[in-house]
């Protein structure tokens, strides 16, 4: 069961105790969830995490088997079909693969969400204007999908899921098939989007580095739960679950690769063991290193340190070699260090 965390004051959507399950399989247990108006909020986990089947039961796309999906202060579960299609209406959505109409250009994409609702030429005309202007396409109004590239897809897609107006904005793994520049000019635009129009996004993601890049919270899927959740910055600084860590390894900088093929996880008879030690209390950095520095049996050497600003904060590592002596007086330091709100991990053990 995933642990409620608090609400905030002004929930755009709130899930409570949601889940959903496909014959023996459990896609979502018990999941509490509450984004705030206006932030970013991203879902990180591996594949079969449930990732999918949470976005879709945002939109009403898949219905839950128990709990409640609340978007916009109504429950998705209590509405007729006339008044989900209409809520609908206030969810925009980006795709992996864009979901283009290849025979339409982009404008003609751009605009079919207005003309699906009804609205005048005139005001479907100016509307799409605005939306290519924000999304930099205003030369490519006539242009077909196959003479765009995949950066210039994913912003007809955008400046689609956003040209209605919507409170909401889901982007499903919208990066996955980009190259890392184009990566970036995306994340780039849909904070640009977040701060201008003031619109709430949830961001669907297996990459660290899209979290670190762009969003304000986050929480980490495993096996349809919740597993930790926090503000980007401190579940950079001391993540609480191994899943968080193994995640964080493609985001942080690496070891250098000469340690790291020194690196074995079984300990080495008169070897050294490299602890990373982050603390998430800058005020207690000097404790830190005082607590493992301090003790001379330590031998205690810096091999290699990390320091990055996540949300206007530093966050940063050291990596420390140890003498290796044994398990009791290991737990001790790694008590010591916990006490100070330092997070710690074991990378493994190099000959001495």
């Amino acid at each position: 069961m995933s642990t409620p965390e608090p609400e905030p004051a002004e929930a755009v959507l709130r899930l409570e105790e949601v889940s959903r399950a496909f014959g023996p399989v459990i896609a979502l247990d018990e999941v509490n969830l509450s984004v705030q108006r206006g932030e970013i909020f991203g879902i990180i986990g591996r594949s079969g995490a449930g990732k999918s089947t949470l976005i879709r039961t945002l939109n009403g796309l898949e219905r839950v088997d128990a709990g409640r999906v609340v978007v916009a202060g109504q429950d998705i579960a209590a509405l007729d079909e006339p008044s989900l299609n209409a809520l609908r209406r206030r969810i925009g959505m980006i795709f992996q693969h864009f979901n283009l109409l290849s025979a339409k250009t982009v404008y003609e994409n751009v605009e079919l969400p207005l003309k699906l609702a009804g609205q005048p030429r005139a005001e479907r005309a100016a509307a799409v204007r605005r939306m290519l202007d924000l999304v930099g396409l205003q030369d490519k109004a006539q242009v077909y999908p196959a003479r765009l590239s995949g950066g210039q897809k994913q912003r007809v897609g955008i400046a689609r899921a956003l040209v209605a107006g919507p409170t909401l904005l889901l982007s499903d793994e919208a990066t996955s098939a980009l190259d890392p520049e184009t990566t970036l000019s995306i994340l780039e635009l849909l904070r640009q989007v977040n701060r201008s129009l003031g619109v709430t996004i949830v961001l669907i993601t297996h990459e660290m580095s899209v979290i670190r890049e762009i969003c304000d919270h986050v929480a980490v899927l495993d096996h349809g739960q919740i597993v930790e959740y926090g503000p980007v910055w401190r579940v950079f600084q001391a993540p609480r679950t191994e899943l968080t860590r193994r995640l964080l390894r493609t985001a942080r900088p690496p070891l250098p690769a000469a340690l790291q093929r020194l690196l074995s996880q079984a300990p080495i008879p008169g070897g050294r063991l490299l602890l990373r030690i982050a603390s998430a209390a800058a005020d207690r950095y000097a404790g830190v290193l005082a607590t493992v520095a301090g003790d001379p049996a330590w031998q205690a050497e810096i091999v290699h340190a990390e320091l990055d600003q996540i949300q206007e904060r530093n966050v940063g590592t050291v990596t420390f070699s140890l003498r290796e002596r044994g398990l009791a007086p290991l737990r001790l330091l790694q008590a010591a260090l916990a006490d100070l709100g330092a997070d710690v991990e074991e990378l493994g053990y190099v000959a001495g």
